[in-house]
Formats: structure tokens, sequence, C-alpha cells
């Protein structure tokens, strides 16, 4: 990057790539110049078999090194010498984060709405067959019990029986 030009100074760069620089700089002890190539490209093949930008500027020798976020391709490959990347970007997707909700069936998730009607169909069809049976062959209890085989009963015991619950828990619901 460049940084901002301030009354005149000469223009300053500054970067990840501009600390390696300097870093190789001051252990192998020698000073740099930097400059932008002339037509402000990386470099590709022309038609006439010249190099541009800054791939030119290496091939013709009026650089010693290209310091750039330059892609390595066969094509520059076979002119060039290039080092092993030191720094690489891979693609990212940035998302909104999602709000919190509370959502009153979550508890459902874990079955497809199928699933659950057919438990439900289950429940209303067994329920409604133990009140038939009851009703058509009462239960033999001794003298003075009460037994209460209503419809809502005979459903509550199905449903009861098919999550392991009885009628305990419901009162505590």
């Amino acid at each position: 990057m460049v940084s901002e030009n301030v009354l005149g100074k000469p223009k300053k760069y500054q970067g990840f790539s501009i600390d390696v620089l300097d870093a190789l700089s001051n252990y192998l002890g020698f000073k740099y110049e930097i400059y932008v190539a002339p037509d402000h490209k990386y470099g590709s093949l022309q038609s006439d078999g010249h190099w541009n930008g800054l791939m030119g500027e290496l091939v013709f020798k009026r650089a010693d090194v290209g310091l750039s976020a330059l892609t390595i391709t066969p094509e520059r490959e076979s002119v060039v010498d290039f080092t092993t990347r030191y720094m690489d970007y891979s693609v990212g997707v940035l998302l909104r984060k999602a709000e919190r909700t509370v959502d009153m069936f979550a508890c459902l998730a874990p079955f497809d709405l199928s699933l659950w009607a057919c438990i439900a169909g289950t429940v209303l069809l067994v329920g409604l067959l133990v009140y038939l049976l009851n009703w058509l062959n009462p239960p033999r209890l001794p003298m003075g019990a009460v037994s209460s085989t209503t419809l809502y009963n005979s459903m509550w015991f199905v449903y009861g029986s098919f999550v392991q619950q009885g009628k305990a828990e419901r009162q505590c619901m």
C-alpha cells in the first residue's frame, strides 16, 4: 500500500511485503529502491512475444526483484524464478450473525411433520379403541371403587404409555 504523500515527500510504501523486504535488506545488507512498473500492470505475454508490466521489467533486467501479489502461472514461471508463497489468501464469505430467537416448537424439530401426524393419528386411534373396549366390556371393580373411563382419560393413557409417562405428570403440567 502507498501511505499518504504529505507535503511533497516521496511516496512511502507499507504492508507485509515491504516488511519482508526490509527484514531481508537488514539481514543480507543491501539497499533497495522501489518503483512501479511504467504501465502499472503485473505482466502478461504479448502477441509479439514480449512481456509487459512487472514481468517485462524482470525479463529485460530493468529490475532485480519483483515484489507483488502476483499469481504464479506456468508462462510466468518459464521466464523468471519465483520464491515459495509466503502469504496465501483464500475465498471467504461473510454473513450477518443470525438473531437469537426462541422457537416454542423447537422440540418438534427432530422429526418431520408427516411423522408427527402419524404419531398423533396413532394416539387418537388407539385411544378411541381403548375407550370403546372399556365401554363395551367395563372392568370389574370392587364395590365402592370409582373408575373414570372417559374418552379423554383413554387418550391420555395411550399418550402416557407412548411417551413413558403417567397421570402424575399430567397433574403437574
